[in-house]
């Protein structure tokens, strides 16, 4: 076994490392975007909660338009004006995104951090990966936690980089027979749930 892709679950971690001493382990992007998207998300919400208006532009951006936040910095609409359903107004998505960046600091910190891991992930650089990590400020947000966990992974983390494997087609197969599952309720049978299984992957 020359490479394991996982995600950072601890516990997968540690077993491999005792059942693969020379395995390299590789980190599926996927799952490092999520846990820094994660973050990106909670300190959203947070912010929206210390707001004591919930009719303003800001809240009504930070509610209706999230996928603003989670999307790459570089596609953002930058000089054509589009309809903003709940903030009712027409404006450049990069200009929504800085009423927010721009007046809140903490924030601010947060979503270059979300976007600077992200954007290393997309060009494979291992050195702006580096330097995000190594660099980042605490800002006392959840992404405090993300960049620790990422760091305290850093081999494996680096090696999502590196290396083009993934464990993409096993997620989607996972997803699936749980949709399965939800679907039929469950099967009292589990050689008939063995057998809608091969059914699907077929």
């Amino acid at each position: 076994m020359k490479s394991v892709v996982v995600d950072l679950n601890a516990q997968y971690i540690k077993f491999i490392k005792e059942l693969f001493p020379n395995a390299r382990i590789i980190i599926d992007r996927f799952h490092i975007v999520q846990l820094v998207g994660r973050a990106l998300g909670n300190a959203r919400i947070s912010l929206m909660k210390k707001m004591n208006d919930c009719h303003c532009r800001e809240y009504k951006i930070l509610k209706a338009h999230w996928r603003l936040f989670h999307k790459d910095s570089a596609d953002l609409e930058a000089a054509r004006s589009v309809y903003l359903r709940g903030v009712n107004e027409y404006m450049p998505q990069q200009n929504a995104l800085d009423l927010i960046v721009k007046n809140h600091p903490q924030f601010e910190k947060v979503y270059d951090a979300y976007q600077d891991v992200f954007n290393a992930l997309k060009e494979k650089n291992r050195e702006r990966l580096i330097d995000v990590l190594e660099n980042y400020r605490r800002s006392g947000q959840n992404m405090d936690t993300a960049i620790s966990t990422l760091k305290k992974n850093m081999a494996a983390v680096l090696n999502s980089v590196e290396y083009d494997f993934s464990n993409g087609p096993v997620e989607g197969i996972n997803r699936r027979i749980k949709s399965l599952k939800r679907s039929c309720f469950g099967f009292r049978n589990l050689d008939n749930f063995r057998k809608r299984i091969a059914l699907i992957r077929s």
